[in-house]
């Protein structure tokens, strides 16, 4: 319990400390000054690697959203602007290069570059889910070879819950980029989480003790869809997508433990989809534009905060349900919204 409000809380001075950094700032409309400052940024360097790599491992696998946390993070670093980035070559390096139909072309800028660098630094995450629930991916392994039945049951469950996801995301994905990727999106998908975390908490409180629950291969394919659909909310930065899975097991009877396998499993094979599929559409362009150390240092980072806050999610799910994860995004919800008035 104590770890578990030390990590909360760990979170929360970060969170305060880009407030403070912020706000010293200059205005964004105060002119020529702050027009120098936005435009300087032209990298990911290694302090800002250490700082995203720690806030995608913790954020990653806790409800309360990793996107949200790193959208918020790249606007405080300075990585969330439209400056255009140079290959190694020197020339600029264009998502669509200019013609007559768009003479103004569409640049790769550090914007893109900051949301890329974001998705693919989840491989670290993976690897953490990797390590610590290698028994559970082995057993899906033995399973599609036939040599496991609970295996091939849990590895089919996965994939029907996974489909959804492929499916919205390749019709939504540039609507999501274009409208959901900022603060105002991100804080109401903060407070929308938690009042659907408080309702389903109270719920799962009133039916305690009525059931144990399934386990992960019980689920029916209706179950393991049912969970795959509300994935695809969070893809609403902001909205966590730990948070809908963990949400769903509740919701098709789950314990809160083995939700959060669940959310985590899940979390394996959609993630690695999601790095993958940025890394081949946008890597090309990273590796003109960014230097190589400081992703594998947000990898490394990642990893490492990604399996303590994994083991500690376990164990304080299990005691103490959603309940904290609520009041928290609610906070956060509230010093980003003070931060945008001001």
């Amino acid at each position: 319990m104590r770890f578990g409000f030390g990590l909360l809380g760990c979170i929360a001075l970060w969170t305060g400390w880009s407030g403070s950094l912020a706000s010293a700032l200059p205005d964004p409309g105060s002119g020529e000054e702050s027009a120098a400052v936005s435009e300087t940024k032209t990298e990911i360097g290694y302090a800002d690697a250490v700082v995203l790599g720690l806030v995608e491992g913790v954020t990653e696998y806790l409800p309360i959203s990793s996107t949200g946390h790193l959208i918020l993070f790249n606007e405080v670093l300075g990585l969330n602007v439209d400056t255009p980035l140079e290959g190694r070559n020197g020339q600029p390096l264009w998502l669509e290069e200019p013609s007559a139909e768009n003479p103004g072309g569409l640049p790769f800028t550090m914007k893109d570059a900051a949301d890329a660098y974001a998705i693919i630094i989840q491989a670290g995450a993976i690897a953490a889910v990797l390590i610590l629930f290698w028994r559970r991916v082995l057993s899906v392994l033995r399973g599609f070879l036939g040599r496991d039945r609970d295996g091939l049951l849990l590895g089919r469950n996965l994939i029907l819950a996974f489909l959804p996801a492929v499916v919205f995301g390749l019709l939504f994905e540039d609507l999501i980029d274009r409208y959901l990727f900022g603060p105002v999106p991100v804080v109401a998908a903060l407070i929308g989480g938690a009042l659907l975390m408080m309702g389903v908490e109270i719920r799962r409180r009133r039916k305690r003790g009525v059931q144990p629950g399934p386990d992960l291969h019980d689920l029916s394919c209706v179950q393991a869809l049912t969970i795959g659909l509300l994935q695809c909310v969070a893809m609403w930065p902001g909205t966590s997508r730990s948070m809908m899975t963990i949400v769903g097991g509740y919701l098709v009877g789950l314990t809160p433990l083995r939700s959060a396998e669940f959310s985590f499993l899940l979390g394996l094979i959609t993630l690695t989809a999601a790095s993958a599929y940025k890394a081949l559409k946008t890597g090309p362009y990273l590796v003109e534009a960014l230097r190589a150390g400081p992703l594998l240092v947000g990898c490394v980072v990642a990893a490492l905060s990604a399996a303590v806050a994994v083991k500690w999610m376990i164990g304080y799910l299990t005691r103490h349900g959603l309940g904290i994860f609520a009041v928290y995004r609610l906070v956060l919800a509230g010093a980003v919204l003070v931060f945008l008035v001001w």
